[in-house]
């Protein structure tokens, strides 16, 4: 097959009448070739290839909806615009069912077609030229963002415009797609300074902080509640903000959206931050006024069991007595399960469900070569987020949602962050195995490196010894023991990791969606 760059093919029965604007094509650099049915357009399809199809709805023999079904099915992907006399709704309704790629009605002007030809051939090039020079542009406001982000409130901001860049650049030069990872990077350093300066004054004073873990159900779900609202408040472990973007116009048909961040506390775990967020309590008031509620970090018991009984606690604690659900989606089948159940839900003003799908995934990612392979870059790992929510049972649950009327609150335990950098740490045999917080009493490392908490409490942490003391790692570092540095650095490096300081890991969505 012959595959030259710029080819258009134009059927039309009245070609000659169309010669001026296939010579003002041709002097723009497009190779035009003229046929004049439908069959003709067929037979050249099946032995060349073109960049896109200017087709006439009406001409002898087959028609122009006839040859555009005849033409997807040898070649799906060439755009084909429809140039018609006819006005007719059904033909146009027809012509969009079959994916055309444009609709010009007769008589059309020579810039209407160059700027067809434009849209539908050039498109992605004018776009990544465009958003180049607009995030060129954009990079010196970031970074004094960056450097005069005082508040949480800034640091949200900051975070939300490198977002939408990653995504704008995704799939733009590499040059720029560098640039940004070092602005992000860039961005994270300070974002480790301002946390390290500001959290434990955020836990000490909880009416001067911004929105953390344990603020959420009292300050966004129970007035809500109080409202005679019913609510789903779902949650999807190691869901970041950029995941959220990529999902959000599946969603768009069903809901509309009010989008937030909250902070979540420290560490970035599930046994920390989802037990916060059901319970209302920093971890170590878990420990103590629920202590057959808290896991310690060296049990071999499941971490995460106990979370209806924690919003059991935290509705008795504000008088609470409306009725809720508790659901842990970990594979198809128990999706399935609560598809079939959603109307019996209806009685419940709260249902509350957990979607692990994220986490598994950013595990398997570290475990297995394959799905390394298939998440490789932050792109595909976004690729995949939505590809299991659009192809899973989530997508028809959050339809089916919609339809029984529920407010819906989408949001997270906490984000994930690539890491990249190593740095030394020695524990001893109790150490934690998390590559991005350890908890221990006899931890060495270098304190320039990390953030560290000698006393836990005023973190609002347990203490597993007297001694017990608490670092993170901040940017995209990871801890590495020195006994088994290489293993380490190879196994990890590039992996999604949580637990430490950072703006992925931080600061998470929280969602509120209405619908239609």
């Amino acid at each position: 097959m012959v595959a030259k760059q710029n080819r258009i093919l134009w059927a039309d029965d009245e070609i000659d009448l169309l010669k001026p604007h296939i010579l003002f094509l041709q002097d723009k650099g497009y190779e035009v070739t003229a046929v004049v049915s439908g069959q003709d357009a067929i037979d050249l399809c099946k032995e060349e290839t073109f960049d896109l199809i200017f087709l006439d709805e009406n001409m002898p023999g087959l028609t122009g909806l006839e040859t555009l079904s005849a033409i997807k099915e040898s070649d799906p992907a060439v755009p084909v615009v429809m140039v018609t006399k006819s006005e007719e709704e059904s033909i146009m309704n027809q012509a969009i069912g079959n994916k055309i790629a444009d609709y010009l009605i007769k008589p059309v002007n020579p810039n209407q077609l160059l700027l067809s030809i434009k849209k539908n051939v050039h498109k992605d090039k004018f776009i990544t030229e465009a958003t180049t020079v607009s995030y060129q542009q954009e990079f010196s406001r970031i970074g004094m963002q960056i450097n005069d982000s005082l508040t949480a409130n800034d640091w949200i901001e900051v975070y939300k415009k490198l977002v939408f860049w990653e995504l704008e650049l995704e799939s733009g030069q590499a040059q720029m797609a560098e640039m940004l990872r070092m602005q992000k990077k860039e961005a994270n350093s300070a974002f480790g300074k301002f946390v390290k300066k500001h959290y434990i004054d955020w836990i000490r004073q909880p009416d001067d902080r911004p929105l953390i873990s344990p603020d959420l159900f009292r300050k966004k779900v129970f007035p809500l509640l109080d409202q005679d609202e019913k609510v789903f408040f779902i949650l999807i472990d190691n869901f970041r903000l950029d995941q959220w973007r990529v999902i959000k116009e599946l969603l768009a048909g069903y809901f509309t959206f009010e989008e937030d961040l909250y902070y979540t506390i420290l560490p970035t775990a599930t046994q920390y931050a989802r037990n916060a967020i059901f319970s209302g309590l920093m971890p170590v008031q878990i420990e103590r006024l629920f202590p057959d509620l808290w896991v310690d970090e060296d049990s071999e018991e499941g971490k995460n069991l106990n979370e209806a009984p924690l919003i059991q606690t935290q509705f008795d604690r504000f008088r609470k007595k409306y009725a809720f659900s508790y659901h842990k989606i970990n594979d198809s089948l128990h999706g399935e399960k609560l598809l079939n159940n959603v109307h019996s839900l209806t009685q419940n003003q709260l249902n509350v469900v957990v979607l692990n799908f994220i986490d598994m995934l950013s595990h398997a990612r570290t475990e297995m070569k394959m799905i390394r392979e298939l998440a490789q870059s932050e792109a595909a790992y976004r690729s995949l987020t939505k590809s299991w929510f659009q192809h899973s049972t989530t997508l028809e649950l959050f339809r089916r949602i919609a339809g029984k009327g529920y407010k819906v609150i989408l949001t997270t335990d906490h984000g994930t962050i690539r890491v990249d950098d190593p740095i030394k740490v020695v524990g001893d045999k109790n150490t934690n195995t998390n590559l991005r917080y350890k908890v221990g009493k006899n931890l060495s490392y270098n304190p320039k490196e990390v953030f560290e908490i000698r006393e836990p409490e005023k973190a609002g942490l347990p203490s597993p010894n007297l001694s017990s003391k608490y670092i993170f790692a901040m940017n995209d570092d990871f801890f590495t023991y020195p006994n088994n540095q290489n293993y380490y650095v190879s196994y990890f490096k590039n992996t999604f990791q949580h637990g430490g300081i950072s703006m992925e890991e931080m600061m998470a969505p929280f969602i509120t969606m209405n619908p239609k």
